[in-house]
């Protein structure tokens, strides 16, 4: 989630082999993309883009078609599954809240067929907190377009068995994922472990975010390194900032926290971590994740082409009315249709619980 006024952002090459060593930490890469390339979440929503923002209830999901397509947006027909979106109870930082009513009516004018909804439970994040308990009501009228996802506060693991009776409430109750996990503490800090090892017993995903207040980090990302090589059972989707900063690799503390501009001469650790561990995702939501990809548009395509079983396509929407320039991606990218599908919804279905 984003830390600045105006913006959700903290305010949007070498081909990896097909098969890895058994043993190797890349020996699960895509581990589900076998099962969802031609069948998955949306096989049976498939194009759920149409229904209003009545409810599921209002009429059946009709498929897409080549006719019906945005002709714009070459890859239009895919599903597109949204990473990373919110629902916020009340008015913050001059924008207004965001109701499940409005996060649909925003995906159904974006083609936006499913939206993973984020929860928020730290206090130091953002200034109005999206409780878990909440998140899962507010969604539970869109039970074909929203997924609930959920989070605990490290702190609070400090309560023992009461605090896993929670966390696993909310699993039993829908939640599909963690995250927004956003909180003001090293990423490797040892109050996050056992939420660590709950989202491995639970089989849950991590959506996280990092920069220079949020779970962070040094330059090169070895906090983050330590934590995937720990954790190899849990899937963790990178947002934000200190992130997206490593996609070239001459990166200063203060990048952790900015969008560096320019050219990118070489390449930086994302690609490293990527290449490496199967258990790091990119996503690509806020205006890090677009600058990340359009400093460089040569690398931009390069990383899109290499690593598109990792990447996951996200807006972290935030208020009505906000700008989602990644939606411009599909357009500005000329990228094979397989890699686009796996980037719109083929990963992030195979991430979920």
């Amino acid at each position: 989630m984003d830390s600045s006024p105006r913006q959700s952002d903290d305010a949007p090459a070498e081909t990896e082999p097909a098969d890895a060593a058994a043993d190797g930490p890349t020996a699960t890469r895509r581990r589900h993309l076998a099962t969802t390339a031609t069948a998955g979440l949306f096989a049976s929503v498939a194009g759920c883009g149409a229904i209003g923002s009545g409810g599921p209830a209002d009429t059946e999901p009709s498929e897409r078609t080549d006719e019906t397509a945005d002709e714009s947006n070459p890859v239009g027909d895919l599903p597109l599954f949204d990473a990373h979106a919110h629902v916020i109870p009340t008015a913050a930082r001059g924008q207004d809240s965001l109701s499940a009513d409005e996060l649909v009516d925003w995906m159904d004018a974006n083609g936006v067929d499913r939206a993973a909804v984020m929860a928020f439970d730290s206090p130091e994040g953002y200034p109005v907190q999206a409780p878990s308990w909440w998140v899962l009501e507010q969604v539970a009228a869109y039970p074909d377009r929203l997924v609930p996802f959920c989070t605990i506060d490290p702190r609070t693991m400090t309560y023992g068995d009461e605090a896993v009776d929670v966390f696993e409430r909310y699993v039993d109750s829908g939640a599909q994922g963690f995250g927004e996990l956003k909180v003001g503490m090293p990423i490797d800090d040892g109050r996050l472990e056992p939420l660590y090892e709950l989202c491995a017993e639970n089989g849950l995903p991590i959506v996280f975010h990092t920069d220079r207040q949020f779970l962070t980090d040094e330059v090169g990302l070895p906090r983050l390194e330590e934590v995937l090589a720990s954790y190899p059972e849990v899937d963790f989707v990178a947002h934000a900032t200190g992130w997206w900063a490593h996609v070239a690799a001459n990166v200063e503390p203060s990048d952790l926290g900015g969008r560096p501009e320019g050219t990118i001469e070489s390449r930086g650790r994302v690609w490293e971590l990527l290449s490496t561990y199967d258990n790091i995702y990119g996503d690509l939501s806020t205006r890090a994740g677009w600058n990340a990809l359009t400093r460089d548009d040569e690398h931009g395509r390069a990383l899109l082409e290499t690593h598109h079983e990792q990447l996951v396509f996200g807006s972290d929407y935030l208020y009505p009315g906000q700008e989602v320039p990644l939606l411009e991606a599909f357009d500005r990218f000329d990228l094979e249709r397989d890699a686009w599908a796996n980037v719109r919804h083929r990963n992030l279905e195979g991430l979920l619980r």
